[in-house]
C-alpha cells in the first residue's frame, strides 16, 4: 500500500506544473504588452526616477511583489484557471489606454496600461486567484502618476496656513496670490512647495499601513483621512519655518535649511508621527492571513484554454495602438507662410515683448506687438499644431502660457476676458520691482473654439478617434502692467478669433 506522502505527491506535482504552466503564460502576455506599450512604460520610468512628486512610486512595483510573496501560502492553495470573461478588462483597459492617447493624456494611456496588465492576470490565473490578490491588484494602480492637479489648491491652502503664522510670530507679511511678502524678502509658495509631494506619498503609504494594520473599515478610514490631513498642516508649518528662519538669518542660510532639514527629513518625522498615533490603535496583525483560501476554492465557469486566453490578451491589447497609428496619423496641410495680420486701429511696433508662450513640437509660434492710438501695448502670441502628439501638443505640463521653472509667476485667475480665460502673471523686471501681465487664452480645435482646457482634450479625443481634421491652434493675447480693457478692444478690432485662426491656418 502506497504512502501518504506518495499519493500527495503526484498532486502537488500536477498543481506545481498547473501554477508553472498559467505564470509562464502570464509572464509572456505581460512581456508583450510590455513591449507594444513600451514608449508609456520608458514615460513612466523617466517620471519615477526624475520627478521628486513621484519618486515614491520607484517602490510601488517592489510593494506589489512582497505583498503577493506574502500570500503565497493561501494562493497555492488555489488552483489558476484560465477565464474568458478576464478578456473584457483586457479590453477596456485598451479602451481607456486609446481615450488617453486620443486625448493626448498620458494618465489615461498609463492607466489604460495598468488595467490591460491585471486584465492579463484576471484572464490567465482566474478570478479566485484574482480574488486572493484584491489588494496588490489595487494597490498597483498607485504605479500611475496622479494628482498634479492639487497642486493648485494645496498652494492655496499652505499660504492660508503660513499667514496667521506669520502674524503670530511677529513677521509682517502680506499675500498677492502664491506670493508671500514677509520681512525683508517675496517667497513663492511654488508647485515644488505646495505639500502634493508629501500628501500623494502618504496616500500610498496610509494605504498599505490601514490594509495591513486594521480590520475595521473605520478606523482604516479614519488612520487614511489623518494620514491626508497631517502633512498638509505640517507642509504649512515647514513654509512658514522657512521664512521665519530667513527673516532671522538670511534667505541663503533659510534655503539650506529648507532643502536639508524641512524637505523629505521633515516629512520621515511626519509620517512616523502619524504611525505612532495610528499604532494604538491597530486591530490586525501584519502576519495574519491576507485571505481564506476555502472560501475561493471551486473553478470558474466560463474556462478557456490557457494558451488560445495569452494570445487573445496580446492580440486585443495590439489592436488599440494599430487603430490610434491610422486614424491619428492625419496631419492638416497648413500654409507655406503664415503671419499675424494687421489689425484696425492698433499699429505694429517692433518692441520685443518680455514675455513669450512655450510650445516645444509646434509646427509655428508666431508673436507680434501691437499699439493703439491711446499708447495701449498689446501682444499677439499663437502656436499651431498641424495636429498634437506626445512632445507636441496644447495643455502638456510645461507648456504654454507658463515654462517649466518660468521666471514668470501666476498670482491670480481674472476669469473671461472677450471669451478668454485669463490670468494675471507676475516677475522681476530689471528695476527690481514687480512687473505684472494679463493674459487670455483661446483654443481652436478642429471647428471648436473653447477656453477650457478640458473642453481641448474631448475634441482633440474625438478628432483622432474619428479620424478627423486635427488642427490645433492656441491664440494669446496679452498686456504687461496694462488696463485689461485693452485685451478686450484688441479682440474686437482683431475680429471672432475662430475665424482668425482658420484663416491663420488656411481653413478658410
Amino acid at each position: 500500500m502506497a504512502s501518504l506522502d506518495e499519493q500527495v505527491r503526484p498532486g502537488q506535482r500536477r498543481e506545481w506544473g498547473r501554477w508553472t504552466y498559467h505564470l509562464a503564460l502570464l509572464a509572456g502576455a505581460a512581456l508583450f504588452v510590455l513591449l507594444l506599450f513600451r514608449a508609456d512604460v520608458a514615460h513612466l520610468v523617466d517620471i519615477w526616477w526624475t520627478s521628486t512628486t513621484y519618486g515614491h512610486c520607484l517602490f510601488i512595483g517592489p510593494v506589489v511583489g512582497w505583498l503577493i510573496w506574502q500570500r503565497r501560502s493561501e494562493l497555492s492553495q488555489l488552483t489558476p484557471a484560465a477565464w474568458w470573461p478576464g478578456l473584457f478588462v483586457v479590453t477596456g483597459g485598451g479602451l481607456l489606454w486609446l481615450l488617453g492617447e486620443s486625448a493626448t493624456v498620458a494618465l489615461v494611456r498609463q492607466l489604460g496600461l495598468v488595467g490591460m496588465l491585471e486584465g492579463a492576470v484576471i484572464t490567465l490565473l482566474g478570478p479566485m486567484v484574482a480574488r486572493g490578490m484584491l489588494f496588490p491588484l489595487a494597490y498597483a494602480w498607485f504605479l500611475v502618476p496622479f494628482g498634479a492637479e492639487l497642486e493648485r489648491p494645496l498652494q492655496q491652502i499652505t499660504v492660508s496656513i503660513v499667514m496667521p503664522l506669520l502674524d503670530w510670530s511677529g513677521i509682517p507679511a502680506s499675500a498677492d496670490g502664491v506670493l508671500i511678502h514677509a520681512g525683508r524678502y517675496w517667497f513663492e509658495v511654488a508647485e515644488a512647495c505646495s505639500g502634493s509631494k508629501f500628501v500623494l506619498a502618504m496616500v500610498a503609504f496610509s494605504a498599505l499601513v490601514a490594509h495591513l494594520c486594521f480590520r475595521s473599515p473605520w478606523r482604516r478610514t479614519i488612520f487614511v483621512i489623518m494620514s491626508l490631513i497631517v502633512p498638509v498642516l505640517a507642509n504649512g508649518v515647514r513654509a512658514w519655518g522657512t521664512i521665519f528662519a530667513a527673516d532671522k538669518t538670511s534667505i541663503e542660510v533659510a534655503g539650506g535649511v529648507d532643502h536639508i532639514i524641512f524637505g523629505w527629513v521633515f516629512f520621515a518625522i511626519v509620517m512616523a508621527a502619524v504611525l505612532a498615533i495610528g499604532w494604538q490603535f491597530f486591530d490586525r496583525s501584519p502576519d495574519d492571513p491576507a485571505f481564506d483560501p476555502a472560501r475561493l476554492s471551486g473553478a470558474p465557469r466560463r474556462r478557456i484554454d490557457p494558451l488560445l486566453a495569452a494570445t487573445l490578451a496580446v492580440a486585443i491589447a495590439a489592436i488599440f495602438p494599430s487603430w490610434s497609428g491610422f486614424a491619428g496619423s492625419r496631419a492638416a496641410v497648413l500654409p507655406a507662410q503664415m503671419a499675424l495680420p494687421d489689425i484696425t486701429g492698433w499699429t505694429p511696433v517692433q518692441q520685443r515683448t518680455a514675455w513669450s508662450p512655450n510650445y516645444p513640437g509646434a509646427d509655428a509660434v508666431l508673436l507680434r506687438s501691437y499699439r493703439d492710438g491711446e499708447g495701449h501695448q498689446v501682444d499677439l502670441a499663437v502656436g499651431v499644431f498641424a495636429r498634437q502628439r506626445e512632445g507636441g501638443k496644447l495643455g502638456a505640463f510645461g507648456t504654454g502660457v507658463l515654462h517649466e521653472d518660468d521666471r514668470w509667476i501666476r498670482v491670480a485667475d481674472l476669469g473671461r476676458i472677450a471669451g478668454g480665460d485669463a490670468m494675471r502673471l507676475t516677475t522681476t523686471g530689471p528695476t527690481g520691482q514687480p512687473v505684472e501681465r494679463d493674459v487670455a487664452t483661446w483654443y481652436r480645435i478642429g471647428d471648436t473654439l473653447t477656453p477650457d482646457m478640458r473642453r481641448v482634450k474631448l475634441e482633440t479625443m474625438k478628432a483622432r478617434l474619428l479620424g478627423q481634421r486635427q488642427t490645433a491652434v492656441a491664440v494669446h493675447v496679452s498686456s504687461e502692467g496694462d488696463d485689461p480693457r485693452a485685451i478686450a478692444a484688441f479682440v474686437r478690432a482683431l475680429g471672432p478669433v475662430d475665424a482668425f485662426a482658420d484663416r491663420l491656418t488656411g481653413q478658410r
